[in-house]
């Protein structure tokens, strides 16, 4: 089991206890809070008098979520996955939730522990799919709705050309971005932001950086729109075992832990 704390606002809780509840979550503790943060507060009058109210009323709601995703690792995943879900699937409730809290502030990525990530997924996803934002680190390269990094990287077909957006690995969300600039870094130097293709695979391409010596695999769905990404780069693992072998490192794992 693993406990999940959020804080949002009053008027979004009967969205969110029916989101959760269409996931299967049953039981939420609901309690009312104070907070400050981005809103700042906000003025009042009273009296003929101003006063700023800097905490705003909350809504604090806890939901315990069975850990089927780690039994399903153990019954259907390669062994050195299957191996680390048994093992997280004995350890005490207190190391298991501060193994998800240590991932949700973002201390390690998925190649780091990439079976919090997968657990913190549908919880995510739920937040941002109800334009809620998720309360852990921004950093400027993340999804600009929850923060995450990028798996993998979509061409989508524009009026004439092909747009590029970015696959956020922690809430499945798309996010546009400049197709000559690094996502890691913020390289924007077209000469050393080389991309490499095989024949093998022609809607995969190697998106990688001489700076930062970063990559991230992008798929081009302007050839063909049938693709998902995150599913479709299993069909090109090759290619990040040549990007390894060249020094590269890609910038989140995808859905195979590369």
């Amino acid at each position: 089991m693993k406990k999940i704390e959020a804080i949002i606002k009053p008027f979004k809780l009967d969205e969110v206890k029916e989101a959760l509840q269409e996931v299967g979550v049953q039981g939420i503790t609901v309690t009312e809070a104070k907070a400050f943060g981005r809103q700042k507060g906000h003025t009042e009058l009273y009296r003929g008098a101003e006063y700023v109210v800097d905490f705003l009323p909350k809504v604090k709601i806890e939901i315990v979520v069975p850990t089927e995703r780690l039994e399903a690792a153990v019954e259907a995943g390669p062994p050195p996955l299957a191996e680390e879900a048994r093992a997280r699937a004995g350890e005490d409730a207190e190391i298991f939730a501060s193994r998800l809290h240590v991932y949700w502030i973002g201390a390690l990525d998925g190649r780091e522990d990439y079976l919090s990530r997968a657990l913190l997924r549908p919880y995510c996803a739920t937040l941002t799919g109800l334009d809620l934002a998720p309360q852990r680190p921004r950093p400027r390269s993340g999804c600009p709705a929850c923060g995450g990094a990028a798996s993998v990287a979509a061409r989508r077909p524009d009026t004439d050309s092909a747009r590029r957006f970015l696959c956020c690995a922690l809430c499945g969300g798309e996010w546009p971005v400049n197709r000559i600039r690094c996502p890691a870094c913020g390289e924007e130097d077209p000469y050393k932001l080389p991309t490499f293709q095989s024949d093998l695979h022609p809607t995969a391409r190697i998106e990688g950086c001489e700076t930062c010596r970063g990559y991230v695999k992008s798929l081009d769905l302007s050839t063909d729109g049938r693709l998902v990404p995150e599913v479709d780069d299993l069909a090109s693992l090759g290619l990040d075992l040549w990007a390894i072998e060249q020094g590269f490192k890609r910038i989140e794992p995808g859905l195979a832990g590369i």
